[in-house]
C-alpha cells in the first residue's frame, strides 16, 4: 500500500458535480499525469476490527459562506474562521469512506461518487484495491442518505457495484425519495437541480432493490458490531452508525457536519444541503452533547481526512479535535 505521506490531494473540474450538490463545485488545482488516480488510505483499528479511511475526492464549495445559514450569522462565522487562520472564499469538502474488515465481513459506510474512471474523483475503487479488497468481497454496505457523494458509488454500469453486499438504509430514506413529491420546501438547495437529483436517486434505488435490506433505528448487526442511529434533518432518513468492538467504540457522524469549524462552533448553523434545517440542528445538538460528555471517538464523512477525532465542549458551542495520526 502506498504511504499516505506520498499521496497528493487532487480534485476535479466542476463538470458533473453541480448537479450532485446543487451548488458550484470545483477542485483543488494540481498538476497531474493523465490517468493518475491517488486515493488517500489511512489504516487504524477499532478493537479487533481492521478499519481504513479512504478519501474519495477533494472538493471545494465555491459559494463559501453563502451556503451557510442563517445569513445574519455570517459575520460571526467569519470571525470564527479568521480566529483559526482559515481563509475566506471556497470551503473545503472532504469525502471520507469508512471501510471495516472483521472476519469474513467487509463493510462499507457509504461509497462515494463512483462513476467512470476520472483521475480526480471517485478514488474508492482504487483505494479498496490497494488494501486487497475486491468488490465481490464486500458483504455489506450502509447508506447514511441518498445524496450523490454517498449513494452513487454503490452502483456501477447499471448493476450493484458490490454484488455480494446487502445494502442497508433506513426506510424513511427510501420512502422520501420514492414518494410522489419529495418535500424540499424547507431546504435551501438550488431548486433547478432537484428534478435531476430525484431521478438519479430513484434509478440507483431501483438498481439496488434486489440487494436492499432496510434497517431500523436502533438495529444492531453483526453481533452488535454496528448499531444504526436515525439522525434526521440533513435528509428524512439520514443515519449515523456506531461501531463497537470490545471496549472500543467509533461514532460515524456522516453529514451532521460539513465543516470542521462551522457546525461545531455553533450547532445551530446549517448548510443549504439540509432538507430540514431546524431538524438538523436538533439532531446535531443531541449527538454533539452526548459525544462530548462521553468523550466518544468520532469519524466524519466531510471532516478533514482521515476524519478521526473527538468533539469537545467549548463555551456555548463545541470544537472538533482531530486525532493525531499513528503509524504501526
Amino acid at each position: 500500500m502506498t504511504s499516505p505521506s506520498r499521496r497528493l490531494f487532487l480534485g476535479t473540474s466542476a463538470a458533473g458535480l453541480a448537479a450532485a450538490f446543487g451548488t458550484r463545485v470545483s477542485a483543488a488545482e494540481a498538476p497531474e499525469a493523465p490517468g493518475l488516480r491517488t486515493p488517500f488510505i489511512y489504516p487504524f483499528r477499532i478493537g479487533e476490527v481492521e478499519a481504513w479511511s479512504i478519501s474519495d475526492a477533494n472538493l471545494m464549495l465555491n459559494e463559501g459562506l453563502d451556503l451557510m445559514w442563517p445569513r445574519e450569522e455570517h459575520p460571526h462565522m467569519t470571525e470564527v474562521m479568521q480566529a483559526h487562520g482559515e481563509p475566506g472564499g471556497p470551503l473545503p469538502l472532504y469525502v471520507n469512506v469508512l471501510v471495516l474488515r472483521h472476519g469474513k465481513e467487509v463493510i462499507l459506510f457509504d461509497a462515494g461518487f463512483g462513476g467512470p474512471v476520472r483521475p480526480r474523483l471517485g478514488w474508492l475503487a482504487d483505494g479498496l484495491a490497494a488494501i486487497g479488497i475486491t468488490p465481490d468481497q464486500v458483504t455489506a454496505g450502509f447508506l447514511s442518505h441518498a445524496h450523490a457523494d454517498h449513494l452513487n458509488g454503490f452502483v456501477a454500469d447499471g448493476q450493484p457495484a458490490f454484488p455480494n453486499a446487502a445494502f442497508h438504509l433506513l426506510p424513511e430514506e427510501l420512502d422520501f425519495w420514492r414518494g410522489k413529491d419529495p418535500d424540499f420546501s424547507r431546504s435551501k438547495r438550488n431548486r433547478q437541480q432537484l428534478p435531476g437529483m430525484i431521478r438519479e436517486v430513484r434509478r440507483n434505488f431501483d438498481i439496488l432493490e434486489p440487494v436492499t435490506a432496510p434497517v431500523k433505528d436502533g438495529d444492531q448487526l453483526f453481533g452488535g458490531l454496528v448499531t444504526v442511529h436515525a439522525a434526521p434533518g440533513h435528509t428524512a432518513g439520514h443515519a449515523c452508525f456506531r461501531i463497537r468492538s470490545g471496549d472500543d467504540e467509533l461514532l460515524h457522524l456522516m453529514d451532521l457536519a460539513h465543516h470542521h469549524l462551522l457546525m461545531f462552533a455553533d450547532p445551530a448553523w446549517t448548510i443549504a444541503f439540509d432538507h430540514d434545517p431546524a431538524q438538523s440542528v436538533v439532531t446535531r445538538k443531541k449527538f454533539w452533547s452526548e459525544a462530548a460528555a462521553k468523550r466518544t471517538r468520532c469519524y466524519g464523512f466531510h471532516l478533514p481526512w482521515p476524519g478521526l477525532g473527538h468533539i469537545l465542549a467549548d463555551g456555548p458551542g463545541y470544537r472538533w479535535w482531530p486525532e493525531a495520526w499513528r503509524w504501526g
